[in-house]
């Protein structure tokens, strides 16, 4: 009877958060290709560091992923895998030139880390490939997404309340929007040059 009653609370407990966050979906229309969606900073919220630690590849003379999005606090390894020595350098974070860094330059299979703990777009460059670019897009929360070439988007298990969201795309201003999430949510956003 006492593990019946406990197997209950369990599952009612599991009903309950459950039913207190929701899937936040749409589609960002505008532009072609990916774009980045995120809920941008929650005021008295705090999430800490990943442990995982994504790798920003150069190979075959590009950033490979061209575009990577992370949870503010995220370690980037940067990995050389071409036969050529390569560099990464930022020259500011939201446009920001204070925060612009030089990793510096290696060679084939060294890798080297960054912690990131500013929110915003990181315009990645190699000073000895001019022509090679690329973006990091840190979150200020872990809820954000990639779209897919649909311009489609889903951020799981978003806790209800109003937030601000933020579409994302090369070459386009960023476009907020206020959202209140109440379960499964639809937001469709629209970016312009």
């Amino acid at each position: 009877m006492k593990v019946r009653m406990y197997a209950a609370a369990v599952a009612m407990l599991g009903a309950a958060v459950a039913a207190h966050a929701g899937d936040l979906h749409g589609k960002v229309s505008g532009a072609k290709g990916e774009s980045v969606v995120y809920i941008d900073a929650i005021a008295g919220k705090t999430f800490p560091a990943p442990a995982a630690h994504p790798v920003m590849d150069q190979k075959g003379l590009m950033f490979q992923p061209h575009i990577m999005v992370v949870q503010q606090g995220t370690t980037v390894e940067f990995l050389n895998s071409d036969s050529v020595a390569h560099n990464v350098f930022w020259p500011s974070v939201n446009g920001n030139k204070k925060l612009g860094h030089n990793l510096g330059t290696w060679p084939q299979g060294d890798k080297r880390n960054f912690a990131f703990t500013e929110a915003g777009v990181i315009p990645l460059f190699c000073n000895v490939h001019p022509d090679m670019s690329g973006y990091i897009i840190v979150s200020p929360t872990p809820y954000y997404a990639m779209t897919n070439a649909a311009g489609e988007y889903v951020i799981k298990d978003v806790p209800n309340g109003s937030y601000s969201v933020t579409a994302w795309h090369e070459g386009y201003k960023p476009h907020a929007s206020p959202v209140t999430i109440a379960g499964d949510t639809k937001l469709d956003l629209t970016v312009t040059k």
